[in-house]
C-alpha cells in the first residue's frame, strides 16, 4: 500500500525531526485538510501524526545516544525537544530509563565486549 500524500509527510518528519510540526502544516504538505490528513495518516501509519512524531524523535534519540557522545542537551535539540528536562521526561516515559543511564549501559556493554574480545572468551579455538 502506497500513499504519496502521507509519504511526503512521513519523509518530512523523518528528515526534520526537530521541526515543530503541526498536523495542519503536515496536512497542507500532503494537500489535505487537517482532519482528512489526520484520519488518513492514522489509517496508513497506525497512529496519529503527533504519536508517530514522538516515536520517531525518541527512536532517533536512542540511536544518537547509542552511537555518539553528544551532550544530552544536543540530542534533545536535534530531536525536537525544547529543553533537556522535556527530553528526559519523554525518554523515561517511553523507555523506562533516563537517557544518561541508557548511554551508560551502552558504554558498559561495549566495555564488556571489548574485554571479552581481548581475552579471547567465546571465540572458537581460543585459549
Amino acid at each position: 500500500m502506497h500513499d504519496p500524500a502521507i509519504g511526503r509527510a512521513l519523509s518530512a518528519i523523518h528528515h526534520e525531526p526537530a521541526r515543530p510540526w503541526t498536523v495542519e502544516e503536515l496536512g497542507v504538505m500532503a494537500g489535505l485538510s487537517r482532519a482528512a490528513f489526520a484520519k488518513r495518516f492514522t489509517a496508513f501509519v497506525g497512529e496519529p501524526p503527533p504519536g508517530h512524531l514522538t516515536w520517531w524523535r525518541l527512536t532517533l534519540a536512542g540511536q544518537l545516544l547509542r552511537e555518539g557522545d553528544q551532550p544530552l542537551r544536543v540530542v534533545a535539540q536535534r530531536t525536537g525537544y525544547a529543553s533537556e528536562f522535556a527530553f528526559d521526561r519523554a525518554f523515561k516515559r517511553k523507555y523506562g530509563i533516563a537517557p544518561g543511564r541508557h548511554r551508560a549501559r551502552r558504554s558498559d556493554a561495549a566495555g564488556l565486549v571489548s574485554a571479552q574480545e581481548t581475552q579471547g572468551e567465546g571465540l572458537v579455538g581460543a585459549g
